[in-house]
């Protein structure tokens, strides 16, 4: 038997006690290179332990509603941004910990043009792309050392759109 969850769209406030949603809504915080550009300054929170940050470049398998979700991950030493290289939308799951138990999972799908920060410690799926060719640039920490938790539900969750 699967926990059956529905997805809910992805916005700031709902998000917020995982990380943090980055977006180009409203006005830009400044106009720069001559008016031409509107810098939306500062929009997520890294934070390390230790170690460098790194950008790197994610290509993924694309995924499909509903899907089973049996696996989440979580880096205790560095938060982890998921900035899509492409206009399509993602599932983000993400988990609040319960002494080193992912509980009540809760399921979002991103707008086009939105990308996500997880705070450190984040228990969340792993990376999921509806839409080909799930391209992403990640900013984590990318110095040596235990940086991955994963956790196996005995029974898996069902994510429906």
């Amino acid at each position: 038997m699967t926990h059956t969850i529905r997805t809910e769209p992805l916005t700031p406030a709902a998000f917020a006690p995982y990380g943090d949603v980055m977006d180009a809504i409203g006005a830009p915080d400044k106009m720069i290179n001559e008016g031409r550009c509107g810098r939306f300054h500062d929009r997520a929170v890294l934070d390390f332990a230790d170690g460098e940050p790194g950008i790197s470049i994610f290509k993924s398998a694309v995924a499909a509603l509903p899907l089973e979700v049996s696996l989440v991950e979580r880096h205790p030493l560095g938060s982890q941004a998921f900035v899509p290289m492409t206009q399509h939308p993602f599932l983000v799951v993400v988990a609040s910990d319960a002494n080193g138990v992912p509980v009540d999972l809760r399921a979002f799908i991103t707008e086009a043009g939105q990308a996500i920060n997880f705070h450190r410690g984040t228990w969340h799926g792993v990376l999921t792309p509806l839409h080909a060719p799930g391209l992403f640039a990640v900013i984590d920490r990318t110095s040596e050392g235990a940086n991955l938790e994963e956790f196996r539900f005995d029974t898996p969750y069902l994510i429906k759109g």
